[in-house]
């Protein structure tokens, strides 16, 4: 289903923020043509996260939000209106198809901003991806697939950037905390004077929460496709992938040798240890493994610092991963999740053992119940030691299921950032959540009970969970 949601105008927190008179002025044309329209964002629909994103906007949205629901059945959009609280009741419905390029087009122009949580957005998102791009609308979607961003990014940057569109994918768990969690440390580190982020580290700390139908999916489809196609191996292969410039970003020999480890035989060993899958973390005295979303979550980050000339520093490293424990319960919960990621993604990419799968794993449309969902939370500790030697880290983290109630507030939040904000005039493209939204989403969420907050350690970062 789609839903539009009539919002108001984006901030745009792109670093590359002095333009000239002439592009000040056609931004600001741009601004005014969308504040006419008749809606302000469309949102594409799918299942739980859809109503409560839904249900979201309609508590949260200033008085004057303009906000309307579109998808393919009238009937179904007229149940999920009825479903939500009273100030759903007068948004208008929109009846169109997310592969009819001429009704998407339609809907773009009339509206400032679309939301889509219909996926896998590699097969259901592309038609939408071009309508608002060539109508200088804005979007924000909740995608994790790699191979739609980049996608995107090759296809309609430059349509993008001329009509003033901010394409702006994954506005959910993944990878709103892991994207401003990190604009955060390079900021204040930055204002401290201590120069760059130099090796930078995500520790999942906490995540308890239920696993989505559509994201199984969605994983279930890549997996597909980069067993079919050699090159789509490579790209999600490839920890730059995502980069606009992948010219300017290290060599995937340059990025297996950085780090802090000395030289000589003792370097080595270190940079092999860090290299492990499975392995104890000094500094927080934790056994650590591999994070299901890192390898998505990482290149947004990365695509980050290269969409602000690389203000995170040249030397910036990035990499994502979980606690399990500090003893040998720790080491051994570490392997079963290491043997459980590839087992699964293994089996997802041939026809036999994908069948098997697809009998016990949630379907698209499924997902936790509301009393497992009012368990959830995450904790996200993201550690770096400067280009000076000083060390930062920041606390990202939220009482709300991270894939379900936390994602609705971060996409609902993003909706709104992009319709509300105080626009800095400047070039739309296809942007980050950080490079788009910035301190203005920073602040939203805040308000909504996240924590989000970035520091110097003294001394050392210790050992404190």
């Amino acid at each position: 289903r789609l839903r539009v949601e009539q919002l108001l105008e984006p901030a745009d927190r792109h670093a590359q923020q002095l333009r000239g008179v002439g592009r000040r002025q056609r931004g600001a044309e741009r601004h005014q043509r969308r504040r006419h329209r008749a809606h302000d964002g469309p949102h594409l629909r799918a299942a739980l996260v859809d109503l409560l994103v839904d249900a979201h906007l309609a508590e949260h949205a200033p008085g004057g939000t303009r906000i309307a629901l579109a998808g393919r059945s009238r009937e179904r959009l007229e149940q999920v209106r009825s479903s939500l609280p009273p100030a759903a009741a007068a948004w208008p419905l929109v009846v169109a198809d997310a592969e009819d390029l001429t009704a998407l087009r339609e809907l773009a122009r009339s509206t400032r901003v679309v939301v889509t949580t219909v996926g896998p957005y590699q097969r259901y998102g592309k038609a939408l991806v071009r309508a608002c791009a060539e109508s200088g609308t804005h979007y924000c979607d909740l995608t994790g697939e790699i191979l739609f961003a980049r996608w995107s990014s090759d296809t309609w940057s430059d349509a993008a950037r001329r009509s003033g569109a901010r394409i702006v994918h994954a506005c959910g768990f993944d990878s709103i905390p892991s994207d401003l969690g990190v604009h955060l440390l390079a900021r204040t580190v930055r204002e401290a004077g201590e120069g760059e982020l130099g090796e930078t580290t995500l520790y999942v700390r906490r995540l308890a929460g239920g696993l989505s139908g559509g994201t199984i999916d969605s994983m279930r489809q890549q997996a597909i496709e980069t067993s079919k196609d050699a090159a789509a191996r490579r790209l999600v292969a490839d920890p730059y992938g995502y980069s606009p410039d992948r010219p300017a970003e290290p060599t995937r020999a340059d990025a297996a040798r950085a780090g802090t480890a000395p030289e000589g035989p003792l370097g080595r060993v270190a940079r092999i240890t860090r290299s492990l899958p499975v392995r104890r973390a000094a500094e927080v005295d934790r056994w650590t493994a591999p994070f299901i979303m890192a390898s998505f979550n990482t290149r947004v980050v990365r695509r980050s610092n290269a969409l602000t000339g690389f203000s995170y520093g040249r030397g910036f490293r990035y990499r994502e991963v979980m606690t399990t424990g500090s003893g040998p319960r720790g080491a051994l919960t570490g392997g079963v999740i290491m043997a459980a990621l590839v087992g699964g993604f293994a089996a997802m990419s041939f026809g036999p053992t994908r069948t098997a799968l697809d009998r016990v794993l949630p379907k698209p449309g499924e997902g936790p119940g509301v009393e497992q969902q009012e368990k959830g939370a995450f904790r996200i500790d993201i550690r770096t030691t400067s280009t000076t030697g000083a060390r930062f880290r920041c606390l990202v983290g939220a009482d709300k299921d991270p894939g379900y109630s936390g994602t609705a507030v971060m996409l609902g939040q993003s909706a709104l950032s992009l319709a509300q904000d105080a626009p800095v005039p400047g070039e739309g493209g296809v942007l980050t959540p950080a490079t788009a939204m910035g301190d203005d989403l920073v602040a939203r969420l805040r308000d909504h009970g996240f924590t989000l907050e970035a520091s110097r350690v003294d001394g050392g970062f210790g050992t404190d969970s």
